[in-house]
């Protein structure tokens, strides 16, 4: 390329990151200011910094900071994972999704509220639960099993990266069937505690689960980037990153397993999010192109910025009512995808 055009492209792709990053910010700040009570952006900004009312200290900083920094975090972790897997696996659909992860997860809480009784039906016809923290953990134990699976059998059987998806595909139903038994032997009350946990909600989260959401998204983020040319190699080509010294199978399983629990982690927490992981890094690429150094970043402002937009959207659209923010996630998401597909003939 032109040296001449090659410092213009690389010149609107940093407009581009800059132009994202204060679209996030406007969208956080939306994010904060919006809510079923009756706090105005000077009141707010107040509880913010300690100099409002009790009630809307609390409410600011112990329920819609939380809330907005998963979302923040919860996103840019989903993009980027999404972003990874569809490099290391040569395959545009690659997500959490796909791979089976979030219906691991499903199986894990559907085991913890059914079998071990940590979900209960409250007074206000929602289901909440008795014991969050056993959800999360086997959910987390539920998508790490799908996750292993796959890297046992990439690792032990060579199986080809997309086969990888084939196997996502497989491990979902075989999780799915395997949720469905569990509902078909439970009471209403524990089925009703478990379609509302895959419906996800970032309302779960306090800020001892948004500290370790945080630190997984900044060590999954800070990893990739530092091997952000190691993946523009290995975009060219598996024989392409063998003759520049990359070890391509070891990198491959690195960055799966990395992703994988990252994504696994996210998703043991706020429940099933759908097409966040999957859509952002099409959206980033198509205004950055394949250079890791710039989509990276973009991936994950991307995710970060439309997971934060549906939360608003689901808890806005019919306030008081919180909209459960996997559906919210899905209705923009699919769109997008069409959009994108139709638009783009090709993703790569």
């Amino acid at each position: 390329m032109n040296p001449k055009k090659l410092r213009s492209s690389e010149k609107r792709k940093l407009v581009f990151l800059i132009v994202l990053f204060i679209g996030l910010c406007i969208c956080a700040f939306v994010s904060i200011v919006s809510g079923a009570s009756d706090l105005g952006i000077i009141d707010t900004v107040q509880a913010i910094l300690g100099a409002a009312p009790e009630r809307d200290i609390l409410i600011v900083r112990e329920i819609r900071l939380p809330r907005l920094l998963t979302a923040v975090f919860g996103g840019a972790g989903l993009g980027v994972a999404g972003c990874i897997l569809q490099c290391v696996l040569r395959n545009p659909l690659a997500s959490a999704s796909t791979l089976g992860i979030s219906q691991g997860a499903a199986f894990g809480a559907a085991f913890a509220i059914i079998v071990l009784g940590a979900g209960f039906q409250s007074g206000a016809n929602l289901p909440t639960f008795d014991n969050p923290a056993v959800i999360a953990i086997c959910a987390f134990i539920g998508s790490t099993t799908s996750a292993l699976t796959i890297l046992g059998l990439s690792k032990f059987r060579s199986v080809s990266p997309e086969a990888m998806i084939l196997c996502g595909v497989g491990l979902s139903a075989l999780f799915a069937g395997a949720t469905a038994m569990l509902q078909y032997f439970a009471d209403e009350i524990s089925v009703a505690s478990v379609v509302f946990w895959t419906f996800g909600d970032l309302g779960r989260t306090a800020w001892k689960e948004t500290s370790i959401i945080a630190g997984i998204v900044l060590i999954l983020a800070s990893a990739c980037m530092f091997q952000r040319w190691n993946l523009n190699a290995l975009e060219y080509g598996d024989q392409t990153a063998h003759s520049l010294g990359i070890p391509v199978d070891s990198f491959r399983l690195c960055m799966l397993m990395l992703c994988s629990m990252a994504a696994a982690v996210i998703v043991s927490f706020v429940g099933i999010i759908n097409f966040v992981g999957l859509v952002a890094p099409h959206i980033a690429r198509k205004f950055v192109g394949s250079a890791y150094g710039y989509l990276l970043p973009a991936s994950a402002m991307t995710g970060a910025a439309l997971l934060t937009l549906s939360d608003v959207a689901a808890r806005t659209i019919a306030s008081p009512i919180t909209l459960p923010i996997g559906a919210i996630t899905s209705l923009l998401g699919a769109p997008i995808f069409l959009y994108l597909l139709a638009s783009g003939g090709k993703f790569r």
